[in-house]
C-alpha cells in the first residue's frame, strides 16, 4: 500500500466518479483504475461499488476510508510541519472544554500573530472527544480536568492513547450562576442548597458515564436536570431558570459578561485542570506559545484559593 493510492482513492470517493477523479488528478483513467483495484487485492477486500453512474463505498470500503483518512491527515500534518517553513502558514489547533480562559490564551496568540499566515481552530468539545482530538493528531493540546472522582479513569485513558497530562491549577469547586440568583448572595453554597434548581450539564454523546461529564460532582443526584451542548445555552438557562453548574470558579468577563458569579461550594473535591500533548509529537512552537498565554489568562482572571503549579 503506498500514499499515492489513498490519494487516489480519497479523491474518487469526493467525486464518486472514476473518470472526474482522474481528470483532476490528472492521469488516465485506466491508470487510476488499475491503482485502486491493486489496492484492494492488497487489502484483500472490495473497497469501491463500480457502476455506470459511478462508485460508491462498500461496507469495508466505509470502514477502510476512516483508517485511510487518519494516515492522510497525518500525511499533511507531517507536509506542513517539515515542508517549506518559509512559505507555510502558522497550524495549530486545540481542543478544550468549556473554559473561557482557553479561548482568552487563543485570542491572545492570534492577536500576536496576526501578520502571518495561519491556519487555527479552537474546538470546545466532549470530555472523550478532546482526548481522541489529541491522540490523533487533530490537536496540539487538549484541556481537561481532573478530580478525586474521575482521575482513575481519565488517566488509565491517557495512558492507554499515549497521552501526557500537565495539571495548570488545581481549586476548589464553585456554582456558576446568576447574579440575581436566590443563592447568589451566600458566601458558600451546599448541594442541599442546589436541590431546588436544575442543574445544567453538557452534553457527553455516547460517552456519558460521570467520569466524562465537565461537571464536578456529577454523579450528585438532582431533581432537575438540563443537558446542554454549549457555553451560551448554560448561561442562558442559567440567567432564565436560576440554574446553576459546578465548575473551577474561573470567570471571564470579558467574554461571558457580568451576569454569571461564582460561589464556593461546599465539598471536599477539587478540580485539577491541566492540557493534554501527544507523546509522539513534539510540540511546536507557535504549542508553546499558546501555553504560555495560557497561564496568562488564568492567572489574570478573578478566582479564590487556586494552586498552581
Amino acid at each position: 500500500m503506498r500514499i499515492q493510492q489513498l490519494l487516489y482513492l480519497q479523491k474518487v470517493v469526493a467525486l464518486g466518479n472514476m473518470t472526474e477523479a482522474a481528470k483532476e488528478l490528472f492521469i488516465a483513467q485506466p491508470t487510476l483504475s488499475s491503482a485502486i483495484k491493486q489496492l484492494e487485492k492488497e487489502m484483500g477486500i472490495t473497497i469501491l461499488i463500480r457502476g455506470k453512474k459511478g462508485v460508491s463505498l462498500t461496507e469495508d470500503g466505509r470502514e477502510f476510508m476512516q483508517y485511510a483518512q487518519q494516515i492522510l491527515d497525518q500525511v499533511q500534518l507531517l507536509e506542513h510541519r517539515y515542508g517549506d517553513q518559509s512559505s507555510a502558514p502558522k497550524i495549530f489547533s486545540v481542543a478544550a472544554q468549556h473554559y473561557a480562559f482557553a479561548v482568552d490564551a487563543f485570542v491572545q496568540l492570534l492577536k500576536e500573530i496576526g501578520q502571518s499566515d495561519y491556519q487555527a481552530s479552537l474546538k470546545e468539545m466532549r470530555t472523550y472527544e478532546v482526548i481522541e482530538d489529541v491522540a490523533n493528531l487533530h490537536s496540539e493540546i487538549g484541556i481537561v480536568y481532573l478530580s478525586r472522582y474521575n482521575h482513575q479513569v481519565m488517566e488509565n485513558s491517557f495512558q492507554e492513547k499515549e497521552l501526557s497530562f500537565t495539571p495548570l491549577f488545581k481549586a476548589h469547586p464553585h456554582v456558576f450562576l446568576y447574579r440575581n440568583h436566590p443563592l447568589a448572595g451566600k458566601k458558600s453554597i451546599s448541594l442541599a442548597d442546589l436541590l431546588p434548581y436544575p442543574k445544567l450539564s453538557y452534553d457527553q454523546g455516547q460517552h456519558n458515564s460521570f467520569y466524562y461529564w465537565e461537571e464536578t460532582l456529577a454523579d450528585q443526584h438532582s431533581p432537575k436536570s438540563i443537558i446542554v451542548s454549549d457555553r451560551a445555552t448554560m448561561f442562558n438557562l442559567a440567567i432564565g431558570l436560576s440554574g446553576y453548574t459546578i465548575s473551577s470558579g474561573i470567570i471571564n468577563a470579558d467574554l461571558n459578561g457580568d451576569d454569571i458569579i461564582a460561589r464556593p461550594l461546599i465539598s471536599d473535591e477539587y478540580i485539577e485542570i491541566g492540557y493534554l500533548t501527544n507523546r509522539l509529537h513534539q510540540l511546536s512552537s507557535i504549542g508553546q506559545k499558546y501555553l504560555g498565554y495560557l497561564r496568562e489568562s488564568i492567572e489574570k482572571m478573578p478566582s479564590a484559593n487556586l494552586i498552581y503549579f
